[in-house]
């Protein structure tokens, strides 16, 4: 119970924080509405050979994409905020406390997932008009997806934050893990249309299975197996990336 009490403590203020400053909001929208705008009506004839006959199909194709994309990159690049904040001695008193370091980890990441929420739901509002149609239920369980997505990524960079405790550092190492994962996903056009052994590498991919399944929920077919598949895989994979973060950030911050 101190635990939940202490992460829900330093959440409410870190969602303060943001709320404060929405402007961060603002420019994690920016990147994404851009890709909205300019390079999903080009998908139409790209995906028509993955059953895009209209704007709409291409947009029910590629948002899932997008937003995973933007749960996977966002999250993975929230380290950089633990770093600026380890500098500024923010970290530092949180110490003198009685707060579980475990919760001061928690709390931050899950306002990473706060956040996404927030701009996933104003990329999809905004996709409405070019004809993308989703049921409420499917997606809200596909928000449950990023929101796992997203607070996987920001655990591995809070961790990753913490082994390199450098901002020149920890760029290169972020790209390196993000680039071939976000490439693997199929974020920007379905694996389907990849060579054999591109498709069989994405297999591998855990966050190829989370698009696939953002993708199935955004067109309403919520009993396929890719959908399954990837809330248990995601969940597990988040669990494992809490726990490895958490432990280091105890350890790390005494």
């Amino acid at each position: 119970m101190k635990l939940l009490r202490d992460t829900w403590l330093v959440f409410q203020r870190q969602v303060l924080l943001m709320f404060r400053t929405p402007v961060w909001i603002v420019v994690g929208i920016l990147q994404p509405i851009c890709y909205l705008l300019l390079f999903a009506p080009l998908l139409k004839a790209a995906l028509a050979s993955s059953g895009a006959h209209s704007y709409a199909d291409a947009y029910r194709i590629y948002v899932p994409g997008l937003l995973s994309a933007l749960a996977l990159m966002g999250g993975l690049f929230t380290g950089f905020a633990l770093l600026g904040e380890l500098r500024a001695g923010i970290v530092e008193r949180s110490r003198v406390t009685p707060v579980s370091r475990v919760a001061l980890l928690l709390g931050r990441a899950l306002r990473e997932v706060v956040a996404l929420l927030i701009q996933s739901l104003i990329v999809t509002l905004l996709a409405l008009p070019f004809g993308l149609s989703v049921r409420p239920l499917d997606l809200l369980l596909a928000f449950l997806l990023l929101g796992l997505i997203a607070l996987m990524a920001s655990s591995v960079s809070y961790g990753l934050a913490l082994l390199v405790a450098s901002d020149a550092a920890l760029g290169p190492v972020v790209n390196t893990i993000a680039q071939p994962l976000a490439l693997l996903s199929g974020t920007l056009l379905p694996i389907a249309l990849a060579p054999h052994w591109l498709r069989a590498a994405a297999d591998w991919n855990p966050c190829y299975w989370a698009v696939e399944g953002t993708r199935s929920l955004f067109a309403g077919d919520v009993g396929a197996p890719a959908v399954w598949r990837a809330l248990i895989l995601m969940a597990a994979l988040t669990a494992l990336a809490v726990a490895w973060s958490a432990r280091l950030f105890a350890r790390r911050i005494r």
